[in-house]
């Protein structure tokens, strides 16, 4: 991986929104699963307008970036970010959340928007 600096104001808005264990979760979860606000309501058992406010603070900051299918809107960590490799090496310091997704796919609920 390239060494790249990262802007310390940008670097301490990205920390500070990364910050917060609900956003660092969703973040670490689209690190290998494109999602839907639906699956992370039942995921952090939320509401809809509390998971959209989180993921529009990301996409602010274009950490997530949002693809329209349909009549719905999948989230996925914004590969095209300046900041993509910063916020990788963070991530790759935390567990794997991908037992949720497991989860999700057990319960029926993977992708319940389609």
């Amino acid at each position: 991986m390239v060494n790249t600096l990262v802007d310390i104001e940008k670097a301490s808005m990205i920390l500070k929104l990364l910050g917060d264990k609900t956003r660092l979760t969703m973040v670490k979860l689209l690190e290998m699963n494109d999602c839907c606000v639906c699956e992370f309501v039942e995921i952090f058992k939320m509401s809809q307008p509390s998971i959209s406010q989180h993921l529009r603070k990301l996409k602010d900051a274009e950490i997530v970036k949002e693809t329209r299918r349909g009549q719905w809107i999948i989230y996925s960590l914004n590969r095209d970010s300046e900041y993509y490799l910063f916020i990788i090496e963070l991530l790759s310091h935390l567990p794997d959340q991908e037992f949720k997704i497991k989860q999700l796919e057990q319960q029926g609920l993977r992708i319940s928007c389609e």
